[in-house]
């Protein structure tokens, strides 16, 4: 069976995850307290748009079992060296993280540090992160190995 992946959509607030035989399981969630656009820096309270990877597995985190994503991605990256949001002389790093699809770096400008995680999905409240009730994310969490691509949608 091929792997899943995670399709995030913003605007209807729901996360499925897809099977190459179609959707395997669907939930609501919240997102960050600033849920409109694509995230630009730490702190603005937004929730990245993109292509993405689970790239961090945590047993236990903060809101329990936590799925870390690939942002910032290379493309995120090189769009805030553009716009001087990033020093270029970081660009290699992101370079890399992309090719062993390890973590980016999360310690830049651009913020990062970013997870699906539980917590509830009542009302949109995170740093910038995906939430959901904890017994969805106890369904998806052992779904979603290393690597798992996710598409987040505005």
């Amino acid at each position: 069976m091929a792997a899943p992946k995670i399709l995030i959509e913003k605007s209807l607030r729901r996360l499925t995850l897809l099977r190459e035989d179609g959707p395997a399981f669907s939930c609501p969630i919240a997102l960050g307290s600033q849920p409109v656009g694509h995230k630009a820096r730490a702190g603005d309270g937004k929730t990245p748009e993109g292509q993405y990877a689970v790239c961090l597995i945590k047993e236990r985190g903060k809101f329990g079992p936590s799925l870390g994503l690939s942002y910032p991605s290379l493309r995120d990256a090189r769009a805030a060296v553009l716009d001087d949001r990033l020093d270029p002389a970081l660009l290699p790093l992101f370079e890399a993280a992309e090719r062993t699809g390890n973590r980016p770096p999360w310690g830049t400008p651009l913020g990062g540090e970013i997870y699906i995680h539980g917590g509830g999905a009542s009302s949109d409240w995170t740093a910038g992160c995906v939430a959901l009730h904890d017994d969805d994310m106890a369904a998806l969490f052992p779904l979603c190995p290393l690597g798992t691509p996710v598409e987040i949608l505005p």
